[in-house]
């Protein structure tokens, strides 16, 4: 029988534009964080699995950058692993320390995620994006876009990464095959920016009406500067532990269940598939293995590394019927005080995207909602949450996709 897995504690670091500091000194406060939080100490920690994506192409960190950050925190003897996997780094780490504690290999875990994106040279930080497709075959890549969402012409319209251009895309699609409108996807943004005005984390804490958003700096349309995510600076921890490394910690009240956590990547359909898209059948295993179904859910983090994401997937995890996510941020059903609300952090348009930890923080936002630990943000009697990370493009779709599932 697998062994059952809890999360401990977590920690994170406000997301920002850190110039002062680097990402071993991220992940450090993230990770003291997390072990305070859990009641344990470094010495508790049997196995680590450090994510980052762009510590290589902006630091020179080609290798072994979970070791240096962790070594210089005192960690050692202990199996340090380095995870990449695009922005769906932070939630592949959680998913492999909760593997190795599942498989009985350890008792507790620690799954850290951090990078330093804003760097002198904003060129090379915005070109890292350019090797999260088939870098082989960029034709076909531009091949899928004008699949998805026809020729744009666009390109006048000002600095953005190769990603708004796919978002966009994928925003015109379901645009054309549901009806969706800008002003939908706006509200998205408002709404999500409403709520990081309440997180202290984050690294934009402005409210923006839908009008404001809509009269912003166009990029690729339908997109505007705030219905996407930033380049960001930052780290977040998660420790977890099995049945033994429970008894260990004085708060066992505070722990909270991984229900699900399944990583996946996506399989051969037809772009208008939505049905197979790799999001929907994430969300399926992830719902079967938690025992649960998207009606049970009360909050959810989703990916929204532009407002269109966050509809696509509220849609392909069914917490709303395909083609209906835009209308229901519109009406305010997936809003603090709404029927459903999702990304209660501010989402990662305003919290902020720092890839690799991206996942984590998450996780970090979930975790205190089902303590009820979230102040304003706090959603009322919040006992299932949903977690949606993915990254990369390949086929049409995300390259790979997280989903994790907690309970109170």
């Amino acid at each position: 029988m697998a062994e059952q897995v809890w999360i401990a504690g977590v920690g994170m670091t406000k997301f920002a534009r850190h110039t002062d500091r680097d990402v071993p000194h991220l992940a450090a406060e993230a990770v003291r964080d997390a072990l305070a939080d859990a009641g344990l100490e470094r010495r508790d920690v049997q196995a680590a699995f450090f994510g980052s994506t762009t510590q290589g192409a902006l630091q020179g960190q080609l290798m072994v950058g979970g070791q240096i950050a962790l070594r210089g925190m005192g960690f050692e003897r202990i199996p340090m692993f380095n995870v990449e996997n695009a922005c769906a780094t932070g939630a592949t780490a959680l998913h492999l320390a909760v593997s190795q504690v599942r498989a009985g290999g350890v008792d507790i875990a620690l799954a850290v995620g951090a990078e330093k994106m804003n760097v002198a040279d904003r060129d090379r930080a915005m070109a890292v994006f350019n090797g999260a497709f088939d870098v082989s075959d960029p034709a076909a890549l531009t091949a899928a876009l004008t699949a998805l969402g026809g020729a744009a012409d666009d390109a006048h319209v000002g600095e953005r990464s190769v990603f708004m251009d796919i978002y966009a895309a994928m925003a015109r699609a379901h645009m054309r095959r549901f009806g969706t409108t800008q002003r939908q996807i706006a509200a998205v943004a408002a709404k999500n920016h409403r709520h990081s005005v309440h997180n202290d984390k984050a690294q934009h804490r402005k409210e923006f009406s839908v009008e404001d958003v809509l009269s912003a700096r166009a990029l690729s349309f339908p997109l505007t500067v705030p219905m996407c995510a930033p380049l960001t600076d930052g780290a977040a921890a998660v420790v977890v532990c099995g049945r033994d490394g429970l008894r260990r910690l004085a708060a066992r009240g505070r722990s909270v269940r991984v229900l699900a956590s399944v990583v996946g990547t996506g399989v051969a359909h037809p772009l208008e598939a939505w049905e197979q898209h790799i999001g929907r059948l994430l969300a399926l295993r992830a719902y079967e293995q938690a025992g649960v179904g998207p009606e049970d859910v009360d909050v959810a983090e989703l990916h929204d590394a532009t407002a269109f994401g966050e509809i696509q997937q509220s849609e392909l995890l069914g917490l709303c019927e395909p083609g209906a996510g835009g209308a229901a941020a519109e009406a305010g059903v997936t809003a603090l005080g709404g029927r459903l609300p999702v990304n209660p952090s501010g989402g990662l348009e305003s919290k902020g995207h720092p890839l690799g930890a991206t996942g984590l923080a998450q996780v970090y936002e979930l975790v205190c909602q089902l303590r009820a630990e979230a102040g304003v943000r706090q959603v009322p009697g919040a006992r299932i949450a949903v977690a949606e990370n993915g990254g990369g493009f390949y086929a049409g779709e995300e390259a790979v996709a997280a989903v994790t599932v907690l309970g109170a």
